[in-house]
């Protein structure tokens, strides 16, 4: 068996505990302004999650502060297990979701950035508990182990291992060499926009309380909102929803891209070519999307294009097009409307943009813009050698050459994504889900979307659900938001073998 340094392990999940206990205690403030009962359920959560963490890290000094990929691995994934075993305890302490099985999905659905959720009455909800719920998409978004090892150097511990077993992907973009100082400025930037969104929400006519628990939604591409019927309950407030399209397509952009942005290096972006086929890809999908709506679609059908139509009925087809086409991208998961009523083709459009996911480097889950435009590449050039077999032609990305090894690593991600999700369709129709439920609630868990298909549409829950298809679903959200290899590696015999 591999020797692992197991102190470092514990002490690491020791400083995640901390955190997420400190997190609930942020909660408390709107109990106790609603005068909420549930606020001693949120304090007890609070209290409990800081002491199991204080346990695990005073007691575990480890003799070696190095940590390997093996215990980076590790790290990772008992680091999202235990938040979200934590994270369930405001849920059942308060008794606002007394189920240890719901209280599990909806919040391993928040960290994970889901959205999908097993509340049927979600304005019913304490307030308190709303915005707890709110938080750990928040905290999920950018990943608490990014946050951590931004102060990891106070502890004496190296975060190289983590940031890369935490951001997976093709994206090797620093924003500074040293790690730590990369986790600090895209926090910062993250903390920066969220604030900006709330502050625009509420001027455009939110609730303030409202306006931050949508706020930290967006920019964790995460999709839990306040509302039963989501950001359709705004349909008469359109700069409400125009402002959430904005940042959820922010969100779903590189967040290096953003700070170049920021610092007013606009031809940094645009050089960029993933962002060029997200931004044209968007705006693409978004016209065909919007046609539909405007010329095949009876405007006095409730169902087709939520009312009101404040500006007429070509601006709410532009506006809701591209709301649902960029919330499902960059799986966010918000909704506007129910684009399964807008006839069976934008059905399968939607269906198919599951499969997408925003930029590498982002806060959305999904297989990656990225990851596509080195498979389609690669394949274009496949026809290529068919005809020149002798020649030696490389995969080029932003003008560079891909290494062979990279272009190998996306097509086993991509064939393995596609293989969990038909074993995954089977398996929650065995459960009790019908085929096309099944398959919609498999790509949806699989990519962080949300909103799904079938009988968990985008105005449905997935509260029934059997329990058995609950705790899969939750397994898919978090092998997705870690993006397969991360979780799947430690089930590799391998492994756990001596290096």
């Amino acid at each position: 068996m591999i020797t692992l340094n197991t102190k470092i392990i514990y002490r690491f999940l020791g400083i995640t505990a901390i955190l997420n206990g400190i997190f609930m205690f942020i909660a408390l403030p709107f109990s106790f302004y609603y005068e909420e009962p549930e606020k001693w359920g949120i304090l007890n959560a609070g209290i409990i999650t800081v002491f199991i963490g204080l346990l695990l890290y005073l007691f575990n000094k480890p003799t070696s502060t190095n940590i390997q990929k093996k215990e980076g691995y590790l790290i990772v994934t008992l680091g999202w297990l235990t938040l979200s075993i934590t994270g369930m305890l405001p849920y059942l302490l308060s008794g606002a979701i007394p189920s240890v099985t719901d209280a599990f999905f909806e919040t391993i659905s928040g960290y994970s950035t889901t959205g999908s959720s097993i509340l049927t009455d979600i304005e019913a909800m304490p307030k308190g508990i709303l915005f707890w719920r709110s938080a750990t998409h928040w905290i999920g978004g950018m990943g608490i182990i990014v946050l951590t090892i931004a102060i990891l150097p106070l502890l004496g511990i190296g975060g190289m291992q983590l940031f890369m077993a935490e951001a997976p992907g093709p994206s090797a973009d620093k924003l500074h060499p040293r790690i730590t100082d990369t986790a600090k400025r895209l926090y910062l930037i993250y903390l920066l926009l969220t604030f900006v969104q709330f502050f625009l929400l509420k001027v455009a006519g939110m609730t303030w309380f409202d306006a931050i628990n949508h706020a930290m939604a967006t920019l964790s591409t995460g999709g839990f909102s306040t509302k039963n019927s989501s950001v359709a309950f705004y349909n008469h407030l359109p700069l409400v929803q125009y402002i959430i399209i904005f940042f959820m397509f922010v969100a779903g952009t590189n967040f290096v891209l953003t700070y170049f942005a920021l610092k007013g290096k606009i031809q940094k972006v645009f050089k960029s070519e993933e962002f060029r086929y997200y931004l044209f890809g968007v705006l693409g999908i978004s016209a065909i999307v919007i046609s539909i709506i405007y010329f095949f679609q009876d405007p006095n059908l409730q169902t087709s294009i939520a009312h009101p139509m404040v500006y007429g009925r070509a601006e709410s087809a532009i506006r809701h097009g591209l709301f649902q086409v960029i919330s499902v991208v960059t799986t966010t998961g918000f909704v506007s409307a129910d684009f399964t009523m807008w006839s069976y083709f934008a059905t399968g459009i939607f269906f198919a943009l599951f499969f997408t996911g925003g930029s590498a480097g982002s806060t959305s889950g999904g297989i990656k813009v990225v990851r596509h435009i080195v498979m389609l590449k690669n394949s274009f050039l496949e026809f290529k050698k068919a005809l020149h077999p002798n020649a030696i032609i490389p995969v080029r990305y932003d003008g560079k050459k891909i290494n062979q090894t990279i272009v190998f690593n996306i097509l086993s991600f991509f064939i393995i994504y596609m293989l969990i999700f038909i074993i995954s369709s089977v398996i929650l129709t065995l459960l009790g889900l019908d085929f096309m439920s099944a398959m919609g609630a498999a790509a949806s868990s699989l990519g962080n979307i949300g909103p799904a298909i079938g009988s968990v549409s985008p105005v449905d829950s997935f509260a029934h659900l059997s329990v058995g298809a609950k705790w899969f679903c939750s397994f898919l959200m978090l092998i997705g938001r870690l993006e397969l290899f991360t979780v799947l590696i430690l089930f590799t015999p391998f492994f756990w073998r001596k290096s």
